[in-house]
């Protein structure tokens, strides 16, 4: 399963995705905007977005970018490591 998650800190990226690797997913972590994200996205499994410190233009983007798809999001107000987790054990099981 293919995992992007938006948003969250940077000095937290290799623990997302060592999270990720745990459930068997594979993880792109973008905690900025930077550019367009239609070339960033791809088309994943699950689309986490941490709301908490994304920008609502972000948001937006990334619902655009994804819609059509088949790709499951998740919202998470958390950013941190429990948060993710919960996210995780609800759609990657």
């Amino acid at each position: 399963m293919s995992v992007v998650i938006l948003g969250g800190n940077e000095c937290m990226v290799r623990q997302y995705k060592q999270l990720c690797q745990d459930y068997h997913c594979t993880a792109k972590v973008i905690p900025k905007m930077g550019g367009t994200l239609k070339n960033r996205l791809g088309s994943p499994d699950l689309l986490v977005l941490f709301t908490d410190t994304i920008s609502h233009k972000m948001v937006r983007c990334a619902l655009r970018e994804t819609k059509g798809l088949p790709t499951v999001v998740a919202r998470s107000h958390s950013s941190s490591i429990a948060g993710l987790r919960a996210v995780l054990e609800t759609h990657a099981v």
